[in-house]
């Protein structure tokens, strides 16, 4: 086990399944061996607004907050959500996003419009190899569970850390989830995993 400490953010909009992510990411980072330290934030939630979750581990982690220009990987669940914490991103961190456009109340107002080229602008920013997009309602539709876009996205960042064991994050699902849905969960995590 490294000494490093990795720092995830997962952004989205409430509703989404960020915080059940999250603490799966931890539960499995702990089955593992390593020391976990999440932290979220969930103001208006309810009410469509921002949802953040930092998930930092390592041998010894002492803050649940990354620093800016600290994060190994950005998860975005919603496409916009992935410009608002950029800065969070360290050089050469990943950015994964969902590929989902989930319209803020300003748009739904028409008091502002969506922003149109956000992959082109990570990509030149980041570079192509460092912007993953993932077509998490498709993958988890095919699934047979529409909900399941969390855990598409969970197969997803497994690729991502490599240190951790496809079986692993699968038990640790199987152990968290009702069991009426671990099927179809489980099959979003497959494909998420092949995106």
């Amino acid at each position: 086990m490294e000494n490093r400490v990795k720092s995830l953010l997962l952004a989205g909009v409430g509703g989404q399944g960020i915080l059940l992510a999250s603490d799966i990411i931890c539960k499995v980072m702990m089955v593992k061996g390593y020391d976990v330290k999440k932290s979220e934030v969930h103001g208006m939630a309810q009410r469509g607004g921002c949802v953040t979750s930092h998930v930092r581990y390592g041998q010894k982690v002492y803050s649940p907050l990354a620093r800016k220009g600290d994060v190994d990987i950005i998860v975005s669940f919603e496409k916009l959500e992935a410009l608002r914490y950029l800065d969070y991103l360290k050089p050469g961190g990943l950015v994964l996003v969902n590929d989902e456009e989930i319209y803020p109340p300003s748009v739904n107002l028409g008091e502002a419009d969506y922003p149109g080229g956000i992959y082109e602008s990570l990509r030149a920013q980041f570079g192509e190899q460092n912007v993953k997009v993932v077509t998490g309602p498709e993958l988890a539709a095919r699934a047979g569970n529409r909900r399941a876009v969390n855990t598409v996205m969970l197969g997803a960042i497994s690729r991502l850390i490599p240190e951790i064991a496809t079986e692993d994050w699968k038990a640790v699902l199987a152990e968290m989830l009702p069991e009426k849905i671990v099927e179809a969960n489980l099959k979003a995590f497959d494909l998420g995993r092949a995106a």
